[in-house]
């Protein structure tokens, strides 16, 4: 047995409900159940139960009309058809109707029941196609969104192979080129360190030849003078090899900043007396400080050697007679030392490559060195979270200027 089909009529006019009925009653097979009410109110409410299949509306409902009635059940969500009855046909009402979200409209006093079978059958098959529709698009939608979501999980993955790509690829030219610095560097070792190693030995191995030459006592002062020599060589040889061994610490990462509060006017006029003996003839080192504040919270070590290597630059690198400027202040939170002389200076084509490891300037070739100084002052300057900076000119000499945080 086919089920009925449930409808309901929304008119304020009882004897149109009568009429309706009548022409149902009429259809052939008679396989609908018909209610009624006259209020909008009552409709809106029975159309959010849900319980009927189809609406008859009348265009007229007193304050109000079947169109605002239709148009709020389909903004509600009613996905039952409703069917427009209407006093008058033309084209206005129609496109009236359809934009409500009426399925059909049918003009009083002029269907009969084969109309009104048709326009209800109709209606529910247009119904039930855009439910199928509505049900199609919205596993559409659901679909498109799976895919997007896996589209974008696939970019996703794409992009971080790339990245991974990236970084590996990036990480093999770091290692290509610290590679490429590490054979350039081990090249420059070799060749300072034959050329370095070799002056102070032939000194050393000549010096001590004519020592046994002399056996009296009237050539004293000739062996004396081949004694200091071999001594200064020594001390040349310790310089260079402690230059490898410092560089060789900071490489292998064991040179660590462990501050001690000290008087640091007290400490650089140490450190300048440690030098009278390396000064060349008539040079003087000038220090003065600045302040009134003297105690720092420095690494002391480190320090000694920052101050000794610049001391010794700017001797070796001015001519006799010369003075070296040395200057320390403790202001606020900075300590800043400066160490400067009056020398040959660095030229401007060279200064880019100043702190590079066994760099030597163009001028400074037939001076002794390992080209390694700066470069371990500016790496020990670092380890004590300081910073250095530099002005230099040909023929007049260079300035260095350090400042570090007063309580590190």
């Amino acid at each position: 047995m086919q089920d009925k089909i449930r409808i309901l009529l929304v008119d304020d006019d009882e004897d149109d409900y009568i009429i309706t009925r009548d022409i149902i009653e009429d259809i052939p097979g008679r396989h609908f159940s018909l209610d009624w009410t006259a209020s909008f109110q009552e409709a809106l409410a029975l159309v959010k139960q849900g319980k009927y299949d189809v609406y008859l509306v009348d265009f007229f409902l007193g304050a109000h009309d079947g169109l605002e009635l239709i148009t709020k059940a389909v903004e509600e969500g009613c996905t039952a058809p409703f069917i427009l009855l209407t006093g008058q046909t033309d084209r206005e009402t129609d496109e009236k109707a359809m934009r409500a979200g009426a399925s059909d409209y049918l003009v009083k006093g002029t269907f009969n029941p084969f109309d009104l079978e048709r326009s209800i059958r109709y209606s529910l098959e247009h119904a039930k196609n855009l439910e199928e529709i509505q049900k199609l698009n919205s596993e559409l939608e659901a679909r498109v969104e799976a895919r997007t979501q896996e589209l974008a999980e696939a970019i996703q993955k794409l992009e971080n192979t790339n990245r991974i790509l990236h970084e590996a690829q990036t990480d093999i030219q770091k290692a290509l080129q610290k590679e490429k610095e590490l054979n350039e560097l081990k090249s420059r070792f070799v060749t300072t360190a034959s050329h370095e190693f070799r002056t102070p030995l032939s000194t050393v191995l000549s010096s001590a030849s004519l020592i046994g030459k002399y056996k009296s006592t009237e050539d004293d002062d000739k062996r004396q003078k081949h004694v200091a020599r071999i001594k200064s060589a020594v001390e040349n040889l310790t310089t260079i090899l402690n230059d490898f061994l410092s560089m060789s610490r900071i490489e292998e990462g064991k040179v660590h900043n462990l501050p001690s509060t000290f008087d640091l006017v007290e400490f650089s006029q140490e450190a300048v007396e440690d030098m009278q003996g390396l000064l060349k003839e008539g040079q003087q080192i000038q220090y003065q400080h600045t302040g009134d504040q003297t105690l720092v919270h420095l690494d002391k070590q480190l320090l000694k050697n920052i101050l000794l290597n610049l001391l010794s630059n700017g001797s070796k690198y001015s001519g006799e007679d010369k003075p070296i400027l040395f200057t320390t202040s403790v202001g606020g939170s900075a300590v800043t030392i400066t160490v400067e002389d009056k020398g040959i200076g660095i030229p401007k084509a060279d200064q880019v490559h100043l702190f590079t490891p066994f760099f030597r300037a163009q001028n400074a070739t037939n001076i002794q060195g390992t080209g390694l100084g700066l470069n371990i002052v500016k790496r020990y300057v670092e380890v004590m979270d300081g910073t250095m900076h530099y002005e230099s000119e040909l023929n007049k000499g260079s300035r260095f200027s350090l400042i570090f945080p007063k309580s590190a």
